[in-house]
């Protein structure tokens, strides 16, 4: 790494081998993103008396422009950072995630879900098998019985709020995909 990088050890010895996994897997880093400032890594054994059955934390800090991107990894429960060179895979991957989704932030390549098209019903043809709704702005849409999920046609009545997929149709655009919205369901 090219960068500027900080190892600290703390309530544990020095470990050549260890510090030489922590410089190759923060060497990678720059593989994702090529603007690190800095990286600091401290590894650290809380009980430092015990031998056996230490939990090892990690703390990276990684300095990008005008940014601080920290991965802390202190599993109390989670044995299999007892060997320290799991705990610095684990923390390293992380902080690997977050690189990469820095990274597509900056390039604008986060993905922007569209809102989900909504309306409520203004007519119902039981017998028919069929209803229409209309949207925020106006639309009169079509949707049939067999285009509802998780609901009973049946038990929809005028302004009842659905959520939907629009496509083409025989006669026009329709909904499918149509989804009754209730309070544990909202509009977006």
């Amino acid at each position: 790494m090219q960068k500027p990088l900080k190892i600290t050890f703390r309530h544990m010895d020095p470990s050549p081998a260890l510090e030489a996994a922590v410089r190759g897997r923060a060497q990678k880093l720059e593989k994702f993103c090529d603007e690190i400032i800095s990286c600091r890594v401290v590894v650290e054994s809380p009980h430092k008396h015990h031998h056996k059955g230490n939990i090892h934390h990690l703390r990276i800090d990684v300095t990008v422009p005008g940014r601080e991107i920290v991965v802390k990894r202190a599993p109390d429960d989670e044995h299999a950072h007892e060997d320290p060179y799991v705990a610095v895979r684990d923390a390293f991957d992380s902080m690997r995630r977050q690189l990469e989704d820095y990274m597509r932030k900056k390039r604008g390549q986060v993905k922007l879900h569209e809102e989900a098209a909504h309306g409520r019903v203004t007519v119902l043809e039981p017998e028919q098998d069929y209803g229409r709704l209309e949207t925020p702005d106006g639309r009169d849409i079509y949707f049939h019985r067999h285009s509802l999920v998780d609901a009973d046609f049946d038990d929809l009545a005028i302004g009842t709020e659905l959520r939907f997929v629009e496509e083409a149709g025989e006669k026009g655009v329709q909904a499918s995909s149509v989804f009754v919205i209730g309070k544990h369901h909202p509009v977006p």
